[in-house]
Parts: C-alpha cells; sequence; structure tokens
C-alpha cells in the first residue's frame, strides 16, 4: 500500500453516488468513479479509489488493500471483521427485515416460534438474531431475487434489505420484524490508522464535521 496515499474502498451501486458527493464536499475529488467505464480503480493526487462490491468493501480495509471504507451498517455486521468504525455517514437509510407472504397461514410471531426455515444473503445476522431468541433458523442463502423464494415454495419466510418496501409490496409481502436499522458508515484499517495517522486524523475530523453540520 501507498505510504503517501490514502486508498479508499467505494461501494459500487446505491451508495456509491452519496459517498462521492460526501467526500468532494471535504476536498476529495472522487467524481470519475461515476463515470461509464470498466476501469475499477482510479486516483487522483494523493488518492486512490477502487470500486468494489458492496460486501466486499470490510474485506479490502481489514486486510489492507484500501485504508478506507464506506460500506452499509447490514455489510459490516454481516462480514463481522475487525474495523474501525469512526463515523455513521448518515445516507443510504435502510432496514433489514423479516417479511413473510401477505395471506400466509400461520402469521408470525416470534414468541411461538421455536424453527424458521428463511431465505437471505445475510445467514450470519439472520443466524444470530434468530437464536438470540431461542428460534432455530434454516437458512437458505441466495444472493438475489430473494423476494421470489416464498412465491416458489423454497422458504415461508425472507430477510432482506428494504428502503421503502415496494417490491416486498409487488411480490405479494409483507415486513414483520425489524432485525437492524442500516446507514453508511467509515471504516478505517487498524494498521493504517496508525502508520498514516496524520492524514487519516485530519479526514476524519474534516467528515465528521461535514456529517455534524448537515444534521444541524
Amino acid at each position: 500500500m501507498d505510504r503517501d496515499k490514502i486508498t479508499f474502498a467505494l461501494p459500487k451501486g446505491r451508495l456509491l453516488e452519496d459517498a462521492v458527493n460526501l467526500l468532494y464536499e471535504v476536498g476529495i475529488d472522487a467524481r470519475q468513479t461515476l463515470e461509464k467505464t470498466r476501469k475499477l480503480i482510479f486516483e487522483n493526487g494523493k488518492y486512490k479509489f477502487i470500486l468494489v462490491k458492496p460486501m466486499d468493501v470490510p474485506t479490502y480495509v481489514y486486510y489492507g488493500a484500501a485504508d478506507v471504507g464506506i460500506a452499509g451498517k447490514d455489510v459490516i455486521e454481516e462480514k463481522g471483521l475487525d474495523v474501525y468504525e469512526p463515523l455513521d455517514l448518515k445516507f443510504g437509510f435502510c432496514r433489514l427485515c423479516v417479511a413473510e407472504p401477505e395471506r400466509i397461514s400461520e402469521p408470525y410471531d416470534i414468541e411461538k416460534l421455536s424453527f424458521i426455515k428463511v431465505a437471505t444473503k445475510y445467514p450470519k445476522i439472520t443466524d444470530k438474531y434468530f437464536r438470540s431468541r431461542g428460534v432455530h433458523p434454516e437458512i437458505i442463502e441466495l444472493y438475489g431475487s430473494v423476494e421470489i423464494a416464498p412465491l416458489l415454495g423454497l422458504t415461508d419466510r425472507i430477510v432482506d434489505l428494504v428502503q421503502t418496501g415496494s417490491t416486498l409490496r409487488a411480490n405479494g409481502l409483507k415486513e414483520v420484524d425489524t432485525i437492524l436499522v442500516s446507514t453508511a458508515r467509515l471504516i478505517v484499517n487498524r494498521a493504517s490508522l496508525k502508520t498514516k495517522y496524520e492524514m487519516l486524523k485530519s479526514f476524519i475530523e474534516s467528515l465528521r464535521k461535514i456529517v455534524v453540520f448537515e444534521q444541524i
């Protein structure tokens, strides 16, 4: 890793534009990452940006391929890696929810459940959540179109990320429990925090002022 540069792991998809805009407010121009290109690595002065899948951001930061990353709390919790998390960036609000068909024969009741069969791309969070409540989960891992699992009889329920709930409703599902409220977070490699302390401290404090100011 370059000692005179800060390398950022940025998530492709829904968080990217807000992440780039926030960085721009503190004088870090990552707008080239928004261009339609197959490139995944970009450089601008003393900053390097790598575009990765959202679920991979904590991995790149934890193993030191990136000094800093921006990832949803849902992703951070699912990966469970030891990264420093100094800031809630206050964008990308969503909920990790349990959902079931609107016309299910036995509606969800956590107090009466002893077993649940659920489809999700968050197996670790899902398993921990249900076991902490005395429920044994059978988890089927899916990484796309989780909403159709109940429609095809694969499972009765799903655990998935919800923003407006429109996709659930369009597929005849309803939210019945919230596991986690997620927002975008800043995460930092712990070794980088020592080797690039002054650079990262200045960046984090500048970002903190912007985030706090925008909440006033």
